[in-house]
């Protein structure tokens, strides 16, 4: 008897351990908790180290320290071995999701523990964070800079003209109401200052001191700048305006890189051309930088 137990178990074992399955599903992209929204749950499932696609993959998310029901989520594929589901979740905190798919003609079902956070910001550039403060600063930069624009040109331009140039300000106004074209800005300014320090540059304090103090200069000589600094809150605004210059100091960097590369390499074309080339290299060098970033849109 004692030896019938003993093979049954073992062979209890052998179905078990033939059972267990190889295949893993990791986190892709961070999953974040929004009041009243869905985020991307992003998976990746592996085999070994080959990724695997044609999944059906479904999943039950539950919290693990709570009961606040159930959420179900279907899959997509969107990548090789990438899956993408939309989850509108109750809170954050640790939740347990039970992934469940077919592979090989078997059933699996993987568990993982995850825990749900809170944004700190809008999106983020390599781990870091793009923030509302950081958005509403630069669009009220965008808006300082096109009230100096309409002031100067009520002066430059009168009938036809004056009209003209107003309409284009009210398009700019316009178009600064559109998130994403302030995200695009952050992340071009972010992504060349990035560059700059890879590349063993530095924005020492003084530099950006002496940069600030001349674009203070500029804006308390224009009435309609000095009063909207006011209306924004000046300490907030120059402690803002320092951070930024760090960025601004950084990417000139990179910016005279090129240009002092395409002098030495085009000795005979004047001052215009070689602008014109070391900013279309600066474009292209822009876009490279950009897409070996890793980007999160939230």
């Amino acid at each position: 008897m004692k030896k019938f137990l003993f093979a049954l178990a073992s062979l209890l074992f052998l179905l078990t351990a033939c059972n267990k399955s190889s295949v893993v599903v990791e986190v892709e992209k961070d999953l974040y908790y929004e009041k009243d929204t869905a985020s991307e749950l992003v998976i990746k499932i592996t085999d070994g180290h080959d990724p695997v696609s044609g999944l059906k993959v479904n999943a039950v998310l539950a919290m693990s320290d709570m009961d606040h029901g159930q959420v179900e989520a279907a899959f997509k594929e969107i990548g090789e071995g990438i899956y993408s589901s939309e989850v509108e979740l109750p809170m954050a905190g640790k939740w347990e999701i039970v992934f469940t798919f077919d592979h090989n003609g078997e059933s699996v079902e993987k568990v993982i523990t995850y825990d749900v956070k809170e944004p700190s910001g809008i999106a983020k550039i390599n781990d870091e964070w793009i923030t509302k403060e950081d958005l509403e600063f630069y669009q009220f930069i965008n808006e300082l800079h096109i009230a100096i624009n309409r002031e100067q040109d009520k002066e430059k331009y009168e009938g036809d003209e004056l009209e003209e140039a107003l309409a284009y300000w009210d398009g700019q106004e316009k178009l600064n109401q559109d998130r994403n074209q302030l995200i695009t800005q952050i992340i071009r300014l972010r992504s060349m200052a990035l560059l700059a320090l890879e590349k063993g540059h530095e924005a020492t304090q003084e530099e950006i001191t002496e940069q600030v103090k001349q674009v203070r200069t500029q804006y308390e000589s224009v009435p309609v700048a000095k009063k909207m600094i006011q209306g924004f809150g000046e300490e907030k605004f120059w402690s803002k305006e320092q951070q930024q210059y760090e960025l601004i100091v950084l990417s000139q960097k990179v910016q005279n890189d090129l240009i002092a590369q395409v002098r030495k390499e085009n000795p005979d074309v004047n001052e215009q051309e070689i602008l014109y080339l070391a900013q279309k290299q600066y474009e292209e060098l822009l876009i490279s930088q950009v897409n070996s970033l890793t980007i999160e849109l939230l």
